[in-house]
């Protein structure tokens, strides 16, 4: 039999293709705009190093498909009329590697970011239906921390205790400070129970932020009650080694020195650095430090499996003066703080459609506070020594005072120490599959074992918890003709203090009108109903009433009183916005409603309270002095309002607007108003006033009415130039100088209804880009040097400037 010689010529050259192939890199995908359906004709560019090896054109439904003959690390170009350029991250492929590699595009004007914070699997914004904020790392360059970018974003209020290194609290929407689940590198930060300072966070090595502002336990676990918050440093994406250096110096002895070395060699991307910054604040005995150490380092075992570390570790110190303007003179302690966040994670890609990660995470966090010596004007009467403060006035913004010496240190066995110990293992399973680029379901597995240490040498006190949790999550998420967007899940957790709670969460979004280019194209409604939970904080469990009472020897007063241990902090939100895209999406205006219920939250308790509330003898009332319950609850609504716009290609502005409404419904401090009780200031009679916890019928402590922010950016050939501020207006909040003026009373409280100032906090930058590799800089804080820009007592830095330089090294 003769076979033809077509045939032949046929059969070899496909067996060439077929050799070929088998040896190739494959890279495809699916070519998208923000809303995920197909962009057919895109042009789809693999780049290995600085040369382009292969180059596809995306078909009908956008799929593409790309190879080369040889392996290293890609990276992605892809664009279509109409749509930016857009890079992808580098990714390693070997010659036998078959990779997926998806490409979301934007209209030009617009910048579209992919978050994972609101659904736990990677979501442009455009497709999300819950409020989600970003901050990007230029931004954070030229900040020692991120409190001042936090500040930028509707519904989210920082409350910095003192300067630079004080203890920074963040509100969201009304929420306690404590109900924020803080994410660095996948790995839970905060301490056992939420509370997460912010004064020790270093903005050094941070890559991009996101917030998600509303209730989220259903995504990220017990904590998220009010918000969640993901951190994540930086990977290393260039071929060739980069050595960054940044140093910066200013008033009040301040400076700073970091650098970090990054880039990638094949399979292997690392990024390795340091930080140390230092200052000596505006009030003596108030000096800080911070030093931050970070690494993150990915090993590609494969096109399909990867293998990543980080780590961050930070060793914090700063002198703690006390609320300065309550006694004049500075206090003579010191805080510490130890914290190491690590990791290591696996994450397999087991099919184009099936996606599997395995985390396990260490947070290891210690604090000592280190008083040395008393300060202030010694008292004794009937034998106990008692230290005041300077003869102050202290004004409130309500327009209240107050004259007179406030109590500041008491008669111990000085030096006196503190410590709290919350360490926590984390591991963490995902799995997720993709039925469809219409349907996605993720299942997660997340089990805590924590282990908290309070003890106290001034009173002897020495207490230990040990916590292991359970969360269990099923979420699924879709569309409709890229046009309608849901997502529907719960988490099932089984704490250890609290028992076994389930939290829904359900959302949609709508697009009317469908992005794009025109007058007002892209017109987006969405709904979201959430629930959050979260577990007390070490310092809440040791002071609770049942703990308080056992370690008293007071036990038969559990019974009799029918008294319980701490229970689980609740919240329960309902959210609708609208977001409209104008003028081919140059701006966007976007308005929310939210409305958010918080039970069981804890408030202080005292003795008399427990006397007239509970019936509980004063002998056993007055030994134990006071106690933390879950007997506060509140609810907050309000409307944000947020606009951003591409001015020119010079300018870029956006601002925004909350409304935040917020009413205590139910507080024991209410049943002592009730009852006569009430904590009043002598010289200010019939004047009810919440010495420990508002009440009822008023604010919550420490939020604003009203609050704003606006920002405006400049660039042009090598300068850029910014102009941001914060404004906010007037919160309710205490002295909390109950029984501590000379007499042992209450003449220094003062009422609480808009007790803290409004203020104004500005902010400006200028750098200019010398030569490619160095960046000359000036950072402006505090502009009009508001020093009310605290809780009252606790002076802010004024006006600040530093100058410095940056450089970026890259090896040839």
């Amino acid at each position: 039999m003769t076979i033809p010689a077509g045939r032949v010529c046929a059969a070899l050259l496909a067996m060439l293709l077929s050799a070929s192939a088998a040896h190739a890199v494959v890279v495809r995908g699916r070519v998208t705009n923000q809303l995920g359906a197909g962009v057919a004709g895109a042009r789809v560019q693999l780049l290995l190093g600085r040369n382009v090896v292969a180059t596809a054109v995306s078909g009908t439904d956008g799929e593409y498909e790309v190879r080369s003959s040889e392996a290293g690390r890609f990276l992605l170009l892809t664009g279509s009329p109409g749509f930016a350029t857009t890079p992808s991250q580098s990714f390693y492929g070997g010659r036998l590697d078959v990779l997926e590699q998806n490409v979301a595009l934007r209209v030009s004007e617009r910048q579209d970011e992919v978050t994972v914070t609101a659904t736990g699997l990677p979501t442009t914004l455009s497709q999300t239906n819950s409020s989600v904020s970003l901050i990007q790392p230029d931004a954070l360059w030229p900040r020692y921390s991120i409190t001042e970018e936090m500040r930028l974003m509707p519904g989210v209020q920082m409350v910095q205790s003192g300067q630079m290194g004080g203890q920074t609290s963040q509100f969201v929407r009304g929420g306690q400070s404590d109900g924020n689940r803080v994410t660095i590198d996948g790995i839970p930060a905060e301490d056992m129970g939420g509370r997460f300072d912010y004064g020790n966070l270093s903005s050094f090595a941070l890559d991009k932020i996101e917030v998600h502002r509303g209730p989220d336990s259903v995504t990220v676990g017990s904590g998220a009650t009010a918000s969640a918050v993901r951190l994540a440093t930086r990977q290393g994406t260039t071929i060739r080694p980069v050595l960054n250096y940044t140093g910066d110096a200013g008033n009040f002895h301040t400076w700073r020195n970091q650098g970090d070395l990054s880039g990638t060699a094949r399979q292997l991307d690392y990024l390795l650095g340091f930080s140390r910054v230092d200052s000596s604040n505006a009030l003596p005995g108030n000096r800080y430090h911070n030093a931050t150490s970070a690494a993150n380092i990915g090993l590609a075992l494969g096109a399909k499996t990867s293998l990543r570390f980080t780590l961050r570790n930070t060793t914090a110190a700063v002198g703690v003066p006390n609320a300065h303007d309550f006694f004049g003179i500075s206090d003579n302690s010191k805080q510490a703080d130890q914290i190491l966040i690590s990791g290591i994670s696996l994450d397999h890609q087991t099919t184009t459609a099936w996606h599997n990660l395995v985390r396990y995470g260490v947070t290891r966090k210690r604090e000592q506070l280190f008083q040395y010596s008393p300060v202030g004007t010694p008292v004794t009467s009937f034998g106990y020594t008692t230290y005041y403060g300077n003869v102050m006035t202290i004004a409130g913004a309500n327009g209240y005072s107050a004259t007179g010496r406030a109590a500041m240190d008491y008669d111990l066995a000085y030096p006196t120490r503190s410590d709290q110990v919350s360490n926590r293992d984390q591991l963490y399973y995902q799995t997720d599959f993709r039925f469809s680029q219409h349907l996605a379901v993720l299942g997660a597995f997340r089990y805590e074992d924590e282990r908290g240490i309070y003890k106290n040498s001034a009173y002897g006190t020495f207490n230990k918890a040990n916590r292991g949790n359970y969360g269990y999550t099923l979420q699924m998420q879709g569309d409709f003709a890229s046009r309608v967007f849901y997502s529907l899940g719960g988490e099932i957790e089984k704490n250890a203090l609290f028992g076994l709670v389930g939290v829904p969460k359900f959302g949609i979004a709508w697009y009317p009108v469908a992005p794009g280019n025109g007058f007002a194209h892209g017109t987006k409604v969405r709904f979201n109903f959430s629930k959050g939970v979260q577990e007390p904080t070490l310092t809440e469990q040791f002071s609770s009433l049942y703990q308080l009472l056992i370690n008293s020897g007071n036990t038969a007063a559990i019974s009799t009183y029918h008294v319980t241990p701490m229970n689980a902090l609740r919240s329960r939100s309902y959210e609708g916005g609208v977001e409209q895209s104008l003028l081919s999406q140059r701006g966007i205006i976007k308005l929310s409603y939210f409305h958010t219920q918080f039970d069981h939250q804890i408030e202080y308790v005292d003795a008399g309270t427990l006397i007239n509330d509970f019936g509980i003898p004063s002998s056993i009332a007055y030994s134990i002095y006071g106690a933390d319950l879950n007997s506060l609850a509140y609810r907050a609504q309000g409307l944000e309002a947020e606009s951003e716009w591409k001015l020119t290609s010079h300018w870029f502005a956006r601002g925004g607007y909350t409304f935040l409404d917020a009413t205590v419904q139910r507080s024991l401090s209410g049943d002592a108003v009730a009852a006569g009780l009430a904590t009043t200031n002598p010289n200010l009679p019939g004047i009810a006033i919440g010495a420990t916890s508002p009440l009822v019928g008023q604010r919550p402590f420490r939020r604003p009415t009203h609050s704003g922010f606006f920002a405006l950016q400049w660039t042009q050939n090598k300068w850029s130039a910014a102009l941001k501020g914060a404004l906010v207006g007037r919160s309710d909040d205490s002295t909390f100088l109950s029984y501590s003026d000379i007499n042992g009373g209450n003449t220094l409280l003062l009422p609480n209804k808009n007790l803290d100032y409004a203020y104004q906090r500005i902010d400006a930058n200028v750098a200019y880009q010398w030569k490619p590799s160095v960046n000359i800089f000036t950072q402006l804080d505090n502009l009009t040097s508001q020093q009310r820009t605290g809780p009252i007592g606790y002076p802010g830095l004024p006006f600040t400037f530093r100058a410095g330089i940056k450089l970026r090294l890259v090896r040839d």
